[in-house]
């Protein structure tokens, strides 16, 4: 047999199993990814479980899985496993060989390094012949989300619990309005219902007097986190990590504030990811499955500005009416911020204001250190 017929039979063995492989190489193949919970805080450790498993006579030489993935999943160093990292994706790559009838199982353990809502939507999977050359390619749909909550933080490492709330339990010192408590009376302010009137001071003083009620402490805590970091900033967030910094407080506040068994709502002047244009609001309540919601929108939140701070502190007043005690975490505090802090508080609300800032300092340091001079001037007021 002549050299050409030996290379014309090898050429149509090549041909023959490149065609087997591109066409029945992925029949019986099947890719999983899998997270070992649904849910975390930033800074957890969890596994991502990856089963790959071929249930067919044929083997498969070799197999290359290909995936982006946001780089807020840090991945630990493993075998037949390469990562390239960008600043906010990172592409993933690996590299099996199966024999028939095999499964392969996959433990990656992962560092969630940022708060977000994860998804792996998609795989690239290419599968190569006997001799080694690509035989076909496919994508497939994987539809799995990790909820990344935010970091929690120490009690003592946020300003306004150190400084303001010593003592008691927390929950001791909020107050709101009780109805069948008395204490003499008031002119009328605008939101006052008819049945508060005091008719026999009204006709007495020629002015519109209303009951004064004392207070008691069933509270309904609100949160803000004010994404607005400077009065001039527009559109962009120009510090994100203040933001985030803001996240954090705001939800060790809420497991702490609801674990003692207080209703606790939630306020963002940014959006939530997929949602652009449209602030977030969500009314106070109790138990552990509000708690729930409320960490799986904070961890949904895109870091935006939708609304001016003072903006969205008038929309609380129109859309709370009985009295909250709201604690905004913000940056700074404006003149229009401070106004609309006084309409509140003349609306029976009571305001506190928590400093963001870079660093966690010690007690001492926060006691000292100059805040903004409205938002020193407003945190006093609030104490008194």
């Amino acid at each position: 047999m002549g050299i050409s017929w030996i290379l014309l039979i090898a050429a149509l063995l090549f041909l023959l199993q490149h065609v087997v492989f591109n066409r029945w190489g992925f029949r019986g193949l099947t890719i999983k990814r899998t997270f070992n919970q649904a849910y975390c805080h930033a800074g957890d450790r969890i596994e991502m479980i990856e089963t790959i498993q071929n249930r067919k006579l044929t083997p498969i030489p070799w197999l290359r899985l290909e995936s982006t993935i946001h780089a807020g999943l840090r991945f630990a160093k493993m075998s037949n496993l390469a990562v390239s990292s960008g600043a906010i994706f990172q592409n993933h790559r690996s590299l099996f060989s199966l024999m028939p009838y095999t499964r392969i199982v996959r433990r990656h353990q992962v560092i969630c390094a940022k708060r977000g809502w994860y998804k792996l939507e998609t795989v690239s999977a290419s599968i190569g012949d006997l001799v080694g050359t690509q035989a076909a390619t496919r994508s497939q749909r994987l539809d799995v989300e990790l909820l990344v909550y935010p970091r929690l933080v120490s009690r003592d490492d946020i300003p306004l619990l150190s400084s303001r709330w010593q003592g008691d339990i927390t929950v001791k010192r909020w107050i709101m309005p009780d109805p069948f408590l008395v204490s003499g009376v008031r002119e009328y302010r605008y939101g006052d219902t008819m049945n508060s009137i005091h008719w026999k001071a009204t006709a007495r003083s020629q002015r519109l007097q209303v009951y004064n009620r004392e207070f008691t402490a069933d509270p309904r805590l609100f949160i803000i986190v004010n994404t607005q970091i400077t009065a001039t900033m527009w559109d962009a967030v120009s510090d994100p990590e203040l933001v985030e910094i803001g996240l954090s407080y705001a939800a060790t506040l809420a497991e702490y504030a609801i674990s003692q068994g207080v209703p606790v709502g939630f306020g963002y002047n940014g959006s939530l990811t997929g949602q652009p244009g449209t602030p977030v609001h969500i009314s106070p309540a109790g138990g552990h499955p509000h708690l729930a919601y409320l960490f799986e929108t904070m961890a949904k939140l895109a870091i935006s500005y939708t609304r001016s701070c003072s903006d969205f502190l008038d929309e609380c007043i129109l859309q709370e009416g009985s009295a909250l005690d709201i604690i905004l975490l913000t940056a700074f505090v404006s003149d229009a911020v401070e106004e609309s802090i006084q309409q509140l508080e003349a609306s029976g609300h009571t305001v506190f204001i928590v400093p963001l800032q870079h660093g966690l300092l010690n007690l001492h340091e926060k006691e000292e250190s100059p805040f903004d001079v409205n938002a020193a001037a407003s945190g006093a007021r609030s104490a008194n």
